[in-house]
């Protein structure tokens, strides 16, 4: 038997790594029951980008369990993802970051005749965007995808330390991040899909 003193310490046990939790923001304070052209719908989606929540929501019981108990809530710097977060947190400070905005939804460029809601611009938009590089000069999805993984680098780093993370952001982007964090071996264990105040629950395999 080697002697005590002489032989290798024993490994140090990995510390468990908290969960990640992707949760959308709330309802944006502006109508989605409208019609519009195509650069109508550039202006209602810069409309949507700086707007709020609309008031009087009720965060799910279950969100605001989880940011009860989460060490660390971060939001994305759009005012509807800081509102959200300042619902569930209360006097609670929270981190802001850019990376967690929303892609950019610029619509295709078709005839101001075509009429639809802002449900299906967007539908059609982050088709054109993700499938096409429409882009118009805003961020691609190359540039996106980037970012997505910096973010996901981010959060994981904030998991380490085993407490959970909670992050109020945006529907699309939540999902590239939630793609992030699957190459690097995270799992989604729980989905409420992607409607507004939903969540998905990533832990580390």
């Amino acid at each position: 038997m080697a002697d005590a003193l002489t032989a290798a310490p024993p490994k140090a046990v990995a510390q468990k790594a908290g969960a990640i939790v992707l949760a959308r923001h709330g309802e944006p304070a502006l109508s989605r029951k409208v019609l519009l052209s195509a650069e109508e719908y550039r202006r209602f989606w810069a409309s949507y980008e700086v707007l709020g929540i609309l008031p009087g929501q009720t965060p799910p019981d279950a969100l605001m369990q989880f940011v009860a108990k989460c060490g660390a809530l971060v939001s994305s710097t759009r005012l509807r993802s800081i509102e959200s977060a300042k619902a569930l947190a209360g006097e609670r400070q929270f981190a802001q970051h850019d990376l967690l905005v929303e892609a950019p939804l610029p619509p295709p460029n078709w005839p101001s005749w075509i009429k639809m809601s802002p449900k299906f611009w967007g539908f059609f938009a982050r088709v054109w965007w993700w499938c096409f590089n429409h882009h118009e000069g805003e961020e691609t999805r190359a540039q996106a995808v980037k970012r997505a993984e910096e973010a996901a680098d981010m959060l994981v780093e904030m998991a380490e330390g085993g407490e959970d993370v909670v992050v109020l952001a945006h529907g699309f982007f939540n999902f590239m991040i939630g793609r992030a964090l699957r190459r690097r071996g995270w799992r989604c264990v729980a989905s409420q899909g992607y409607k507004y105040w939903s969540m998905r629950r990533f832990e580390r395999g």
